[in-house]
């Protein structure tokens, strides 16, 4: 049976808008599996811009509300997430991709599904002539510096958030947090690595297809009714 996975690319959005959307189709996935009929939730890879925004996973205590009030004042927003990893930053230029899978129709392994969304980023960048890697920790690194940053959430196999590739994103934003709560570790770009300014518009299709390869499936873009009813539905909520 071939696998299917709609897209959704939604453009720029706020980081709450985007939490909002991965819910609504996570309580998709949940209802029906609820009811006994899991197969007829759609899987979905949800890409889109952020607005610029800073962003912690579960260990969140180590940055108290003093340092939150420190990063707002560079003008971007600070959210606590229920994703791993530690702090990072997120903007314009930057590819967000959140999966939004059910795990049983690929592997019934989180350790197996990092892996894979890794190596999608890591073919990514290699067909556009960069190589990248993994190293001790979690991501995707070019030597030191990290091109691609990831955290996942997985409840009941079911999965949220996602990875980063920084494409022609301002640097300059990592330069008030240690990037993931790694002390002598840089960031680093497409564009950096590239010497030219890639824009994430010519990284989608490549990173699409480095996705359908890897997680042997078949892309199609989300019906227009069905996208445009769920932004409906993140709308009404803010």
């Amino acid at each position: 049976m071939v696998r299917l996975v709609r897209v959704l690319q939604v453009g720029r959005l706020c980081y709450g808008s985007a939490l909002e959307l991965q819910r609504a189709l996570a309580k998709e996935h949940l209802g029906a599996m609820n009811s006994g009929a899991w197969e007829e939730a759609a899987d979905t890879l949800l890409l889109l811009e952020h607005e610029p925004v800073y962003t912690v996973g579960i260990r969140s205590a180590e940055y108290p509300e003093e340092v939150a009030s420190k990063l707002t004042h560079t003008g971007a927003e600070f959210c606590r997430t229920d994703r791993g990893g530690l702090i990072t930053f997120h903007g314009p230029g930057q590819l967000v991709a959140y999966p939004v899978l059910n795990l049983k129709r690929f592997q019934r392994n989180v350790r197996w599904y990092v892996a894979q969304l890794e190596e999608v980023a890591i073919r990514t960048c290699a067909r556009l002539g960069v190589t990248a890697g993994r190293c001790e920790h979690t991501g995707v690194w070019v030597g030191d510096s990290k091109i691609c940053a990831l955290g996942v959430h997985a409840s009941r196999f079911i999965t949220t958030h996602g990875l980063a590739l920084n494409c022609n994103v301002d640097l300059a934003w990592f330069s008030h947090i240690v990037p993931c709560g790694i002390p002598g570790k840089g960031v680093t770009s497409l564009s950096r690595e590239l010497a030219r300014d890639v824009p994430v518009e010519e990284v989608v299709p490549v990173f699409l297809d480095s996705f359908s390869r890897l997680f042997q499936c078949e892309l199609y873009d989300c019906p227009r009714d069905r996208a445009e009813e769920l932004l409906a539905g993140i709308a009404g909520e803010h």
